[in-house]
Order: structure tokens, then C-alpha cells, then sequence
């Protein structure tokens, strides 16, 4: 049981008692049978499979279905859409996409993800603080955000604008920082426009040499130290897109929060991880995605062969202990679709409830929410979702959400 027992607050009145055939206690990774959750206000008074009625309260029956917390999602790209992503960048003005976006996060929220981390807007500067400033104050309804701004590149790097005539000066994508000392300056100037972490492409372009895969790193060990440094000075944190060796252990090493993608850790990488807690964000959805919808069928056949590699990997990190965190990289692929990523780390390896926890435990830990969202007690925040049949059976029900609330707020019902 995880019911607990407060008093509903003075002066407040208005309680809602959810009511469903089951609730999820992510905790135990037991599913009670039936569930129920008192909110007063924005908070989780009790939870478990009964629940005081208070005299008034609004009770909402959801009938056959599950009760849990709102998903997270560590890895998301609201200022992106489906198409060409180096075009749109190009051809959309930043207030267009700023538009987007909080469509995106409209329809993010209502399809069950009630708190997500920003990876940067691509070319769209500080644009997200705008994002998630009016969603705090319930302008637009979308979910709790993290945002990173811009993310980090070298001159040439990943997200450069590296395949266009140099003569059109066309902007990178990221903001561009050559050595520690322009890190530095590039992460300050990022915090002053509103970031709450921070995002650097650590490795990139990739590809497959002799069965394995090849990518190159873009800072050294020194310089992601003093990104991380000058990131804590700040009580703040450094998030590495890396998918490969080297570049993955000089991320680690240096301390950074999580390691997006890590299609590749060395055993030294993932033993570092494991003792520093350094999430693994391993966003299949993305890959698969790419590999479905590529140009050419070489360049779909390079895809799958990434695919494949990734999941022989993810396989190594799950027995090291490697922490991870759920994240789909959605943007290139429709928003409010990315549910698909649990069933594809459940596929690729991890038990339902662990990936169920990487998605909602794990990334409230990841975001700096932890103890406040990710699971169904009293005195969290009202981030409850209800979902069509038993995750722990079934994760695709998790693609199946019917019910969102999120701080006490129905959204979908």
C-alpha cells in the first residue's frame, strides 16, 4: 500500500477523488487492484487501493484502467517537426517555431507526459524559456519543462551548418564554442537567458567501420570539465549528446548528468556511470524512426545496422547496473508519439517496470523533480495519468492514454 493521511488544507475545499481498476505503485512495481488517489489542490493527499471520500469531493470513475504517474520524458525537441530538420531550422522564422512548439507541448502533455527535458531548440536561441514561462503560468498547457536553450557545438560540429554553400553564412544550429574558455562563456550567457541545464554535442558525425561503431568526439576530457565546473557553480548540470568511445568516458569522467544516446560505452564508461549515477538516455524511438524513413535504402540499411549495434550495447549497459533514464528524441518524429520508446527498451532488454521506472522515477530524478513527481504518495504533485489496461502486462498501454492531470489539473478526460 502507499496510502498515506493528510488533513485537506484549510480553506480549501474542492478535492478530487480518482477512482480505476488499478493503480501503479512504481515503487514496489506492484499493481493494486482497485486504485484510488485523493488531490486537494495541486497535491496527492493519499493513493493506494482505497482512499478516504472526502464529504464533497468530485469523484471521477475511469473504469477499467490503470492509474499511474505521468510519464517523462527526458529527451524531446519542441522547437523540431517531422521533415527536413536542416531546412525548417533554415526556413522557419524563430517566432513560427516558437509557435510550434507550444503545440508540441500541448500535444506531449495530453498524450500522457507531464514533465519532459528541452535538448536544445535548434537554432532557436533562448526561445524555450518564453515555452516554458507560459506554461508555468498556465498560459498554454503543456508539460513541466527543463530547457537548455541552445545546446553547444565546436566550429564544424554536429549541429553545424556543415552541408550548405559557405559562402550563405548559414548559421549552426547550436551555439558555437571552440575551447574551454568560450564553453565558459557560451554556458553563462545560456543561464542568463533562462536555461536550467545544459547541452553539448560531445561526439558526431557517426558511422560503422568493420562492424563497430565509429564517431568523433568534439571536446576533450579538460574542456567537459570545465563545462561541468562552471555549470556547477550554479547548482546546475552539463548533458552530453555522445554516442560513442572516446567521447563517451571523457563525458563521464568530467561528471556530466547524462549521456544521450550512449549507442557505445567501454566497460571503464559504464563502471563510471554505475558509481556516479549518470543517467544513459538511450532514445531508440529516434533510430528506429531515421531507419524508417530514410532517403535511400543505403542510407536505410546504415540506420538499421545503428539500430542494431545500439541494441547489442544497451543489452551490456542494462547487466553493468548503467542508470537509465527514458527519452525518445521526439520532434523529428510527431510529438505526443513517443510512448513507443518504452515498448522499445522493453523489446530491447529491460523488464516493463524497470523501463516504467526509467520513465518515471528515474527522470523525475534526472530533471531535479525528485520526491516531488514521478510516482503516486502523498505530498507529490498531481502529475496522474490513466492508461487503457496494465502496463506491467501490456506496455503498450502506455499508448493508450485516456485521462491526464497534471498539478491537479485535468487536461484529458
Amino acid at each position: 500500500m502507499i496510502c498515506g493521511l493528510a488533513p485537506v488544507a484549510q480553506g480549501q475545499t474542492h478535492a478530487t477523488v480518482l477512482h480505476a481498476a488499478r493503480l501503479l505503485d512504481i515503487e514496489s512495481g506492484k499493481m493494486l487492484a482497485p486504485g484510488e488517489v485523493l488531490v486537494a489542490g495541486e497535491r496527492i493527499l493519499e493513493a493506494g487501493a482505497a482512499v478516504r471520500h472526502p464529504a464533497g469531493a468530485e469523484i471521477v470513475d475511469l473504469g477499467d484502467r490503470t492509474l499511474m504517474p505521468g510519464m517523462i520524458d527526458a529527451h524531446v525537441h519542441l522547437f523540431l517537426h517531422p521533415g527536413a530538420e536542416d531546412l525548417q531550422t533554415v526556413e522557419e522564422s524563430v517566432p513560427h517555431r516558437t509557435l510550434l512548439a507550444v503545440a508540441a507541448a500541448r500535444d506531449d502533455l495530453m498524450a500522457g507526459f507531464t514533465a519532459e527535458r528541452d535538448m536544445g531548440t535548434e537554432g532557436a536561441g533562448s526561445a524555450d524559456t518564453a515555452v516554458r514561462n507560459a506554461i508555468d503560468r498556465g498560459l498554454f498547457p503543456g508539460p513541466r519543462l527543463r530547457i537548455s536553450g541552445n545546446a553547444v557545438d565546436i566550429l564544424g560540429g554536429h549541429e553545424d551548418a556543415n552541408r550548405f554553400n559557405p559562402e550563405q553564412h548559414v548559421l549552426s544550429n547550436a551555439t558555437r564554442a571552440n575551447n574551454a574558455a568560450e564553453l565558459v562563456a557560451a554556458i553563462r550567457q545560456q543561464f542568463k537567458e533562462g536555461a536550467d541545464f545544459i547541452k553539448i554535442y560531445e561526439t558526431g558525425p557517426d558511422s560503422v567501420v568493420e562492424g563497430k561503431l565509429a564517431t568523433v568526439y568534439q571536446y576533450t576530457e579538460d574542456e567537459l570539465r570545465a563545462a561541468v565546473r562552471e555549470a556547477a557553480r550554479l547548482g546546475r548540470h552539463v548533458a552530453v549528446h555522445a554516442t560513442g568511445e572516446p567521447g563517451t568516458l571523457f563525458a563521464a569522467r568530467a561528471g556530466v548528468v547524462s549521456i544521450d544516446h550512449a549507442n557505445q560505452l567501454g566497460d571503464e564508461t559504464m563502471r563510471l556511470m554505475r558509481e556516479k549515477q549518470i543517467f544513459a538516455v538511450p532514445t531508440f524511438t529516434i533510430f528506429e524512426y531515421f531507419a524508417d524513413h530514410a532517403a535511400t535504402p543505403a542510407a536505410a540499411e546504415l540506420e538499421r545496422r545503428m539500430v542494431e549495434l545500439h541494441v547489442q550495447e544497451f543489452r551490456k549497459q542494462l547487466a553493468a547496473g548503467v542508470p537509465v533514464a527514458m527519452g525518445s528524441d521526439v520532434g523529428p518524429f510527431p510529438h505526443g508519439t513517443q510512448a513507443r520508446e518504452f515498448a522499445l527498451m522493453v523489446k530491447y532488454g529491460m523488464t516493463p517496470v524497470a523501463a516504467l521506472r526509467a520513465g518515471t522515477l528515474n527522470g523525475a530524478r534526472l530533471l531535479g523533480w525528485e520526491g516531488q513527481i514521478g510516482a503516486l504518495k502523498p505530498g507529490y504533485l498531481a502529475d496522474v495519468i490513466a492508461v487503457e489496461g496494465d502496463p506491467l502486462q501490456d506496455i503498450g498501454a502506455l499508448e493508450k492514454v485516456t485521462f491526464v492531470m497534471k498539478g491537479g489539473v485535468v487536461y484529458r478526460r
